[in-house]
């Protein structure tokens, strides 16, 4: 395994946000989905009570955000930004030309971006990520999309993403 996918580079910001959102899913989001989750069930048969199975299924997707959370905070590195090297890698702000259409993006976890961003961001490990890292600027590519296609790249901007 590379060191890229075992570990997140998060800016401070990130890390701090994805903490209060880790605190505040791991006591006041389990004990209200609990609360729901009883409520449900005083409501008699649960066979066919919707409000339980729908309080079960938030549930799951609760305890599955935490273990996200919880495992992507004990491998991240914190720093205010990728170190400003040139080369394509997580927590760098990419331009390329992908397919014809030029596109910003940045290389790394979508949690570095701030909720409300617009910005794509795209994994290390994804074809694209894996084609580009470790490129640099005026370097073409390829990779293969999942439906099979060979896609080209021209990667025209690498700089660090600073949030």
């Amino acid at each position: 395994m590379s060191n890229t996918e075992s570990t997140t580079w998060l800016s401070q910001e990130a890390h701090d946000r994805l903490e209060a959102e880790l605190e505040t899913l791991s006591t006041s989001g389990r004990d209200e989905i609990v609360g729901r989750i009883a409520a449900a069930r005083e409501e008699g048969d649960l066979k066919e009570n919707g409000g339980y199975h729908a309080a079960k299924d938030e549930q799951a997707k609760i305890e599955a955000r935490i273990r996200t959370l919880t495992n992507l905070l004990k491998t991240a590195t914190i720093s205010e930004g990728a170190a400003d090297t040139g080369i394509v890698g997580p927590g760098m702000l990419i331009t390329a030309t992908i397919a014809g259409d030029e596109s910003t993006f940045v290389l790394g976890s979508r949690e570095i971006i701030a909720p409300g961003s617009d910005l794509t961001v795209y994994s290390p490990t994804s074809p694209l990520g894996e084609a580009i890292d470790g490129k640099t600027a005026g370097t073409t590519t390829s990779y293969t999309a999942p439906n099979g296609k060979e896609i080209s790249v021209s990667i025209t901007a690498v700089a660090p993403y600073l949030p």
